[in-house]
């Protein structure tokens, strides 16, 4: 898939996705570009930590809240009722934000960061798009009686608890995985997209797991599902997706243009890559592929509209182009030949 960006009646740029879907059998239905070499998934992997986290028992151990579970699977954008469901958490293992080991950084929410600016106050680690992650993580840790100061390392347990969670649902094997450093310092772990659209067909189905992994990954879809805002922030591509899917649709951002869906009414998993990790193409393309699936309603198709071809302004707020999903056939076709 090609999406493409335009100024005026010209074509600027190209971003070319990767792609693939299974059906609830693990039949590849979509299968667009590159599906087998590896690819960081990054924070498109948070259902999956989540639930290795409620595997474990975290959720009944410390009476986590369906509110709670979201942005723990969540890639936040820093909105104050992202912020207190962080506290929360980490008040009920003990702890405060100074365990978390994620760094800090200004709220995505421009709302949010304008408010931190103005009070003179700086960015606390709880304003990072992944505590909540990491103080699931915390939460495992103190479960398992384990080293809060270490729980960055590969070889922390629950570090490896995450780690063979994520490989049973992608059929992986965790010796033999790529392993990276994310963004906010877990190791991060690579896929194929094709295994990746297994695990989020697994996500939908929740066949072909056992059955506490099966029960840890309903409750975590149904947070997320339940509290979409919770999983990004206040008008963005997660939660937009969701709220529109009107509970048939789960799905999770990653860096550098990743993209996890799972539809649970067709029971079909789909993984989506950006190749030049640009994240406005991720919009566009996940947003296509899901109306070529026939998984969105003509009511979700129209809500989601604004982000199927976003529009294009210049700083003084007019339109000067869009970014939409071009055709592969189209675009071949104009190409030169010699």
């Amino acid at each position: 898939m090609i999406v493409e960006v335009t100024r005026g009646d010209l074509v600027e740029s190209l971003h070319r996705v990767d792609r693939c879907a299974l059906d609830e059998r693990g039949h590849v239905i979509v299968d667009d570009g590159d599906i087998e070499t590896p690819v960081f998934l990054r924070s498109s992997a948070k259902p999956f930590i989540a639930a290795a986290i409620l595997a474990a028992g975290a959720r009944e151990r410390f009476g986590l809240t369906m509110e709670e579970i979201a942005v723990i699977a969540a890639s936040h954008f820093g909105e104050p009722f992202h912020v207190a469901a962080v506290r929360s958490i980490l008040e009920k293992l003990g702890l405060d934000e100074s365990a978390l080991q994620c760094g800090a950084h200004l709220p995505y929410n421009e709302t949010a960061a304008h408010a931190i600016l103005r009070s003179g106050a700086s960015p606390s680690a709880l304003s990072n798009n992944c505590s909540g992650k990491h103080a699931g993580i915390l939460a495992l840790t103190v479960l398992l009686g384990a080293d809060t100061s270490t729980y960055l390392a590969p070889s922390h347990p629950a570090q490896q608890a995450i780690l063979q969670f994520c490989a049973r649902l992608s059929d992986d094997d965790v010796e033999h995985w790529p392993l990276g450093v994310d963004g906010c310092g877990i190791p991060v772990y690579a896929t194929s997209l094709r295994r990746a659209a297994l695990a989020f067909m697994r996500f939908a189905t929740l066949h072909g797991i056992a059955d506490r992994d099966a029960r840890a990954l309903l409750a975590v879809r149904d947070a997320m599902i339940s509290y979409p805002a919770y999983g990004s922030g206040t008008g963005e591509l997660d939660a937009m997706l969701m709220q529109a899917g009107a509970g048939s649709i789960a799905c999770k951002v990653g860096a550098e243009g990743v993209h996890g869906v799972t539809v649970i009414s067709a029971g079909i998993g789909m993984a989506t890559k950006v190749l030049d990790g640009g994240s406005r193409a991720r919009g566009p393309a996940t947003i296509a592929s899901l109306s070529e699936l026939g998984a969105l309603a003509p009511t979700a198709q129209a809500k989601l509209a604004p982000l199927a071809a976003p529009i294009v302004y210049n700083r003084a707020g007019r339109r000067v182009g869009e970014i939409r999903v071009r055709n592969v056939a189209v675009l071949e076709a104009s190409l030169p030949t010699e």
